[in-house]
């Protein structure tokens, strides 16, 4: 097996392997309980060994227990090889989600992500959740500190709208946008992702399969078990209606058929 290749993220200097590593279902959350630690970092050090060194976490995935498996699997010499991203700004209260970001969380977020994962740096520090009561320029300006203190090197968003995008920009650059994106998920293509290229950010995609469902194997919404986030509460496409899981099933084997060309098998993740 060949290595991944490299590529430059956005304008400001991160290079990324082209292909990065999310690990959000390694630990107990979305997909389901999590999978036996020793077997996750086996599983990252297998894809760093190939080249994939571009990592993605948060602290609310788990919660915070995958950003402490990220640590560990950072042992050993590990840190150095690869682009270590992780998220702020969503926090979990009574099974309610919460969204966070003035400067006090900020600092507070950071630091303790900076403990778990077992480094004195963050590579990519994304705000995972726009808190729409605290101006965009208010965040912006204590990641800018961060940054200037030596604890993150770069700045990100995810699933911020192209206005608040622009706002942020203009505080600090921003690096890299997250997003979901897929065949199923194509609005992000009217106004964020135009925006982001004519500034200059990189663009990086979750569940670009569609959350399982264009991939190989046991993904069909029939299969999913009841603890999984997809089953429990449907799936959204483009942020529209829930599709029944019998249309959903039926959807995506017709996309499958109409993608099969000789050729690998589509990958099995997310």
């Amino acid at each position: 097996m060949e290595k991944v290749g490299r590529m430059k993220l956005g304008s400001q200097g991160l290079e990324v392997s082209a292909q990065g590593l999310g690990c959000m279902s390694m630990s107990n959350g979305y997909y389901g309980p999590g999978k036996p630690e020793p077997d996750m970092i086996k599983l990252i050090h297998h894809a760093i060994h190939h080249g994939i060194t571009f990592l993605d976490t948060s602290d609310v995935y788990g919660p915070y227990a995958n950003e402490v498996l990220l640590g560990k699997a950072m042992k050993g010499g590990m840190r150095e090889r690869v682009e270590l991203c992780t998220k702020f700004g969503v926090s979990l209260v009574s099974g309610n989600i919460e969204v966070h970001g003035d400067p006090a969380y900020v600092r507070a977020a950071c630091e303790a992500s900076l403990r778990r994962l077992d480094t004195n740096c963050i590579d990519l520090y994304y705000q995972h959740r726009i808190d729409t009561s605290v101006p965009i320029e208010i965040t912006m300006g204590e990641l800018k500190k961060l940054v200037e203190e030596g604890k993150i090197k770069y700045v990100g968003l995810s699933e911020a709208s192209a206005s608040t995008i622009r706002r942020a920009h203009a505080v600090h650059p921003i690096t890299a946008v997250q997003l979901e994106w897929s065949l199923w998920t194509r609005d992000v293509e009217e106004e964020i992702i135009p925006t982001c290229r004519e500034l200059g950010i990189g663009i990086v995609a979750y569940s670009p399969l569609g959350r399982g469902f264009f991939s190989s194997g046991a993904k069909m919404a029939e299969n999913l078990t009841e603890n999984d986030a997809r089953k429990a509460k449907g799936v959204k496409m483009t942020r529209g209606p829930v599709v029944a899981r019998s249309s959903l099933v039926a959807w995506t084997g017709q996309v499958r058929l109409s993608l099969a060309k000789p050729g690998p098998e589509p990958s099995s993740g997310p």
